[in-house]
């Protein structure tokens, strides 16, 4: 069964044809194809509010409306019998065509319908930019952010209009006759050339305020601050951007908002320093435990790992952790963790301590020997050693 058309616009039985223009006025506006392409239940939506609006705001058929419901106004309560998109554009061009500013949609959103007036510009709000520091964790996890921006937001008052009245605030600019342009024409040798120029006088948008609103002085917008949720994907790196349509500076008079771009900024990490997709971190051992060999607890970027260490490791040997690093973004694939290892040289020894390294200090085994470790490259070079 159809939905109430008073439910749809959102107003009760007793409201007034202003408040039911204004009330349709938003929905259209938020629900607008222009403004969800491809959007199949926007599309619905904006011809449930076209229907509700076409019977509504008719006199006659608000009247039958009112005594028989839907079967009033059609058999199956399509009342307003649009056909498509096109169709509620060229029915609304008929009951407001030729009056202050053309129709609802002609007003707020720039296009030809059925050729009755130029092409009317929305003046688009501008872009913004912002930073937005992330944590290693939080770039290898993805997350949410909540973040408070400082923008131009439409005017409450006067619904974005700029006009005190809202829509009956406006009348047709004398200037250019309502098509928001001016042409002019001239001849020469080579033939004839037509010079196509915004108006001057309604800065393109074909109407005039004759009343401003005087919250937002006429412009439909006004500053403000609002708070933003920003879902950013795991592997979303310094220097990348994100772009957000509609969340930047709302436009003039109701026109498009601009975009927000989320520039993303790393944090600098307590323990790891980032080189590409790998990350990487010192650890320190003591001699006994480079001798004997132990086992380590390293942090990670989603909790601590367990490292075995093996008898007779040398000084700089790095530990290769698979696929602990950073993940690629819009991909599957992720970089490593590298552990360098660091072998802690004791300062302050007691006489005892010292006396049992000169006895042992001649000894062979304590005699440097790099040939047997010709295999171990430095921390500089491609890393053989490998640990999962």
């Amino acid at each position: 069964m159809p939905r109430d058309y008073y439910e749809i616009l959102g107003v009760d039985k007793n409201a007034s044809e202003k408040e039911i223009k204004k009330a349709y006025r938003k929905l259209a506006l938020e629900y607008h194809p222009d403004r969800n392409p491809d959007d199949e239940e926007a599309e619905a939506k904006f011809k449930e509010a076209a229907e509700a609006y076409g019977v509504l705001s008719d006199e006659e058929k608000r009247a039958r409306y009112d005594r028989f419901g839907h079967q009033g106004v059609g058999a199956n309560g399509g009342g307003a019998g649009f056909r498509d998109v096109d169709d509620i554009f060229d029915a609304f061009n008929d009951i407001f065509g030729g009056g202050a500013g053309g129709t609802i949609f002609e007003e707020f959103f720039s296009g030809q319908r059925g050729g009755r007036r130029s092409r009317q510009r929305a003046r688009a709000g501008t872009d913004l930019r912002i930073t937005l520091p992330l944590t290693l964790e939080e770039i290898a996890e993805g997350t949410e952010k909540k973040v408070k921006v400082k923008k131009l937001m439409g005017c409450e008052e006067c619904d974005a209009s700029g006009a005190r009245d809202g829509e009956g605030g406006y009348r047709t600019c004398s200037t250019c006759e309502g098509r928001g342009e001016l042409r002019q024409v001239s001849r020469s040798v080579f033939g004839q050339f037509v010079n196509v120029q915004p108006c001057p006088n309604c800065q393109g948008e074909g109407r005039v305020i004759d009343d401003k609103c005087p919250h937002c002085r006429g412009e439909g917008r006004r500053r403000g601050e609002e708070t933003i949720t920003i879902p950013v994907p795991a592997g979303a790196m310094e220097g990348n951007y994100l772009s957000m349509r509609g969340a930047g500076n709302a436009g003039l008079r109701g026109g498009p908002a601009g975009a927000l771009r989320v520039e993303i900024e790393e944090k600098p990490h307590e323990h790891f320093v980032r080189e590409g997709l790998d990350i990487y971190y010192d650890h320190h051992i003591s001699f006994p435990e480079a001798a004997l060999g132990t086992e380590i607890e390293v942090p990670t970027l989603r909790g601590t790992a367990t490292l075995e260490i093996d008898a007779g490791t040398q000084a700089g040997k790095v530990l290769r952790m698979r696929g602990r690093g950073l993940p690629e973004l819009n991909s599957q694939r992720s970089g490593d963790q590298l552990v360098r290892i660091h072998v802690w040289t004791p300062k302050n020894l007691s006489k005892e301590q010292k006396q049992v390294l000169r006895d042992w200090q001649g000894a062979e085994e304590f005699q440097p020997n790099p040939t047997r470790n010709r295999s171990q490259k430095s921390f500089f070079h491609k890393v053989k050693d490998v640990f999962t």
